[in-house]
């Protein structure tokens, strides 16, 4: 076996022939800094910049005329960019749009479709999700008159860590109406199986729905040819959009003629949006779907971040990915799992069950393992209990920072120097 000097040899090796290594300089890189919270904040491309100054400079010049005159005009902006984004997700143009944040597309796309009618009044999720997908699903329930504590199931997990797909469908019974999922979990970085689940939710009857914020910009989806239903994402981590930036949705074509969940002025046929009338008549498309004005400024850096994606391609992405982590694992495996290091990878091994995030687990210090990496320039988050959420990122991390993460993760346990921190953790972390 290789010594641990020799593996930085080897991530040397790897950085010389990779082939997306050169999409690095078109990124904003903090210096002295190795950046691995990708999956909560992607950094700023530096054309991302420079649009948010051209858009200005749209609005300084045409005013008002921005909407139609724009380079790409305002008015269409969020078609237009669903349309970019559609590729990245497997879907058809036209049932991809920007919209609105993460909830409120959940809000707006479980309302469409969650109908509670005789034995089918829940809703199926999972205790692993997100909080706030959670408590958007138990507002929805109480809307339509029934109780949380009894129409919200939660699928539970065996290990704390990931879920089986098996157990899923076991809970997909004639009193599930909806079926909402993350793609992949956002603290061990799983990636669930969506076409085997959107097969078995629909062989019931139930409609299924995916939160694909940790998995868009970073893994493949084909969500039309496996019909899933309806998914929806953020834009600002795997993507690079920025702090705030737009979220998208995506409704299958077959659901297009369906009344949107909720209406709003931007929903409207766009030939006729401006007829304002009384009686609203939804773009039979995702469009249909949207509620407000778009927020252009924030697209404009979302724009740039999509360009560089289309030109390095999602595929390609992925396979890095893949490579990284695999090297990463590597390192964890071979040097820090025994005492006193007692380092562990709570991520599924498997590709097909991997996203792009590893969870590197501690039994004891995770907070404090966290706050020396920070104390190095290494940027990772901490999800509690016990997990160091890392993201090395196809577009701008490189083999050799990999690691440099693992020489960290080492010395800090070798030197103490996690003994530095308190244990009571910060409010944001």
């Amino acid at each position: 076996m290789a010594s641990f000097m020799e593996m930085k040899a080897k991530a040397e090796a790897l950085d010389a022939k990779d082939l997306l290594g050169k999409f690095r300089e078109r990124f904003v890189i903090p210096k002295g800094k190795v950046y691995l919270d990708g999956n909560s904040l992607g950094l700023p491309a530096k054309e991302s910049i420079e649009g948010v100054l051209r858009v200005l400079e749209e609005w300084k010049t045409l005013n008002i005329d921005g909407w139609l005159e724009g380079r790409i005009p305002w008015f269409t902006l969020p078609e237009e960019m669903g349309r970019r984004m559609a590729p990245l997700v497997g879907a058809l143009p036209h049932e991809v749009v920007m919209s609105g944040s993460t909830t409120s597309n959940l809000h707006s796309l479980v309302l469409t479709f969650y109908q509670p009618e005789g034995k089918r009044k829940k809703i199926l999720a999972d205790e692993l999700n997100f909080p706030s997908d959670i408590y958007a699903l138990a507002s929805e329930i109480r809307l339509k008159g029934g109780d949380p504590a009894t129409d919200l199931v939660l699928a539970r997990s065996k290990d704390g860590s990931t879920l089986e797909e098996e157990e899923l469908i076991a809970l997909m019974d004639e009193t599930v109406s909806v079926v909402l999922l993350p793609s992949v979990l956002y603290r061990s970085g799983q990636l669930l199986d969506m076409e085997r689940l959107t097969r078995a939710a629909h062989e019931k009857g139930i409609f299924i729905g995916f939160d694909c914020a940790h998995s868009a910009g970073s893994v493949p989806h084909r969500l039309h040819d496996w019909d899933v239903d309806f998914a929806f994402w953020c834009s600002y981590k795997h993507l690079n959009g920025g702090p705030g930036s737009p979220a998208f949705l995506f409704l299958n074509e077959r659901h297009f003629s369906r009344d949107p969940g909720l209406a709003g002025w931007f929903g409207y046929v766009k030939e006729k949006q401006f007829d304002m009338k009384i009686e609203f008549e939804h773009a039979k498309s995702a469009g249909g779907w949207q509620l407000g004005t778009p927020s252009v400024l924030s697209a404009a850096t979302l724009e740039a971040a999509l360009k560089i994606q289309e030109e390095a391609g999602i595929d390609r992405i992925r396979e890095k990915s893949l490579q990284l982590t695999d090297f990463l694992i590597e390192l964890v495996d071979g040097f820090l799992s025994d005492e006193p290091y007692a380092y562990s990878i709570g991520t599924p091994r498997d590709h097909g069950r991997r996203g792009g995030h590893l969870a590197i687990e501690h039994p004891t210090e995770a907070w404090r393992i966290c706050c020396a990496l920070k104390a190095r320039g290494i940027v990772p988050d901490f999800r509690p209990p016990r997990v160091i959420r890392v993201a090395p990122v196809a577009l701008y991390n490189s083999f050799t920072e990999v690691w440099e993460v693992a020489r960290a993760l080492k010395e800090i346990i070798e030197r103490r120097e996690f003994e530095r921190f308190p244990k009571e953790r910060s409010a944001v972390s």
